[in-house]
């Protein structure tokens, strides 16, 4: 497998899984031999991920800001980063609550199907949990008050406190440059050479990523729920997975136009990236490997992806907010028709808009900002449960599908970031044993 591109082995690796899923699910012993002997391999994968994730950013983003060597570079990128996400974040909620309204998905979902799913999960502690997360009483500047940590050491060592992290990392960066280069250099090269040591790192995590990824995959399959009520949803999925291709399609035309790149060329660089990210459902997780694709493979300035990208990963989730108003809408066209008005919808894109930064660290953002929406519509709070259950049988793999177009959206950005400021350049991809001979 090793003369195979890593996109294609990785690819093998998720078709395995698959078949592998489906063939235990038709032994009585196959759940529990998968849960026990293969998922944890998988979840080994995962938590290595997350384990240079945290440093990655802080040793990138430092490198990335004390390379810049004047502050009005940093604000200039900066301002454009958060514009653009914006921009890309309302498009997807418009794409997604334009289709929902024309297909109508929820028109065809039976009383009879309604009251299985409320029976089958209404009482789930999953929903319960969520729930209570999104109806916490939160000021409209909570979120700027989470970013800001009391503790950095504390925030480094969570993942879910990437802002903080972030946050903490741009202030070290900035200073870093105040000094003066001469007293910043003992310090500079410390984080040179720790961005240089995680990135290898990533090299050598991605060695086993095929192998990985059949775990995870065959973990999904054979955990999915009630193969009826996934086709009586199939309608609903369709719309949410069409909106998610026709971000891709978006993305691609914005890469062709603007960066006059190949779209075909750019996905294809950074597939190992969206492969993962399907597998794990998790944009934080994928972090390391998407800085990579974007810095080595597409040819993004580091200058640019060491801030553009960890910050993508926790406030930019096009995919997700395009999720939040399919989701929004059918919930609205089962269980209260009367709701859906215009200016519930216009209420929608902004609360959408908003909770993708507002609930970026909070872990399950996706159904926690769901409930974020449908508490802005002053949806009945009695059905809440009812839902949530509605769509929970199907939230899996839809995560699974919407995290990959947050990773493109992501890298989309950066990449559009970088040939305005004009620090796109030519890939040049490293491979895990570049220095081997050195040191053999």
């Amino acid at each position: 497998m090793r003369k195979l591109a890593l996109h294609w082995q990785i690819l093998i690796g998720m078709l395995l899984g698959i078949g592998f899923g489906f063939l235990m699910t038709s032994f009585d012993w196959g759940k529990e031999f998968v849960a026990d002997w293969i998922g944890p391999f998988g979840k080994i994968f995962v938590n290595l991920l997350k384990l240079i994730a945290i440093p990655l950013i802080i040793a990138s983003l430092i490198k990335g800001i004390s390379d810049l060597k004047d502050i009005s570079k940093f604000r200039n990128i900066g301002l454009k980063t958060i514009a653009i996400y914006i921009c890309t974040t309302v498009i997807a909620i418009t794409i997604g609550l334009l289709l929902v309204n024309i297909i109508e998905p929820g028109n065809g979902i039976s009383e009879e199907t309604v009251a299985k799913l409320k029976e089958t999960y209404a009482n789930d502690e999953s929903i319960k949990s969520k729930i209570m997360e999104a109806s916490k009483d939160r000021g409209p500047l909570e979120f700027l008050v989470d970013m800001v940590p009391d503790n950095a050491i504390k925030a480094m060592g969570d993942n879910r406190s990437m802002l903080q992290v972030i946050f903490f990392t741009m202030i070290l960066g900035i200073s870093l440059l105040l000094i003066g280069e001469k007293r910043a250099r003992p310090l500079k090269d410390f984080f040179d050479s720790l961005n240089d040591v995680v990135l290898k790192m990533v090299d050598l995590i991605m060695l086993t990523a095929p192998f990985a990824v059949f775990a995870l995959l065959a973990q999904v399959v054979v955990t999915a729920d009630d193969p009826e009520i996934l086709t009586k949803l199939l309608s609903y999925s369709m719309v949410v997975v069409s909106g998610l291709l026709l971000m891709i399609v978006f993305y691609a035309i914005v890469v062709a136009v603007y960066t006059k790149k190949n779209p075909i060329w750019f996905l294809k660089q950074l597939s190992p990236a969206q492969l993962l990210a399907f597998s794990t459902s998790s944009s934080a997780a994928t972090l390391p490997v998407t800085m990579e694709r974007v810095e080595e493979h597409i040819g993004v300035d580091k200058e640019v992806s060491s801030f553009v990208l960890p910050v993508g990963a926790t406030i930019n989730m096009d995919g997700t907010s395009l999720y939040q108003a399919v989701a929004a809408v059918f919930i609205m066209q089962v269980l209260w028709p009367e709701g859906l008005t215009f200016s519930n919808q216009i209420y929608i894109v902004l609360t959408a808009l908003l909770a993708s930064i507002g609930s970026a660290a909070v872990p399950g953002a996706g159904m926690v900002m769901l409930v974020i929406v449908l508490e802005a519509i002053e949806f009945p709070k009695d059905l809440y449960p009812v839902a949530l259950a509605l769509i929970f049988a199907v939230d899996r793999p839809l995560d699974m599908c919407r995290t990959v177009i947050n990773v493109t959206g992501d890298a989309t950005v950066s990449t559009v970031v970088a040939k305005s400021v004009g620090k796109l350049g030519e890939p040049k991809p490293k491979e895990w044993d570049d220095h081997y001979e050195e040191v053999k």
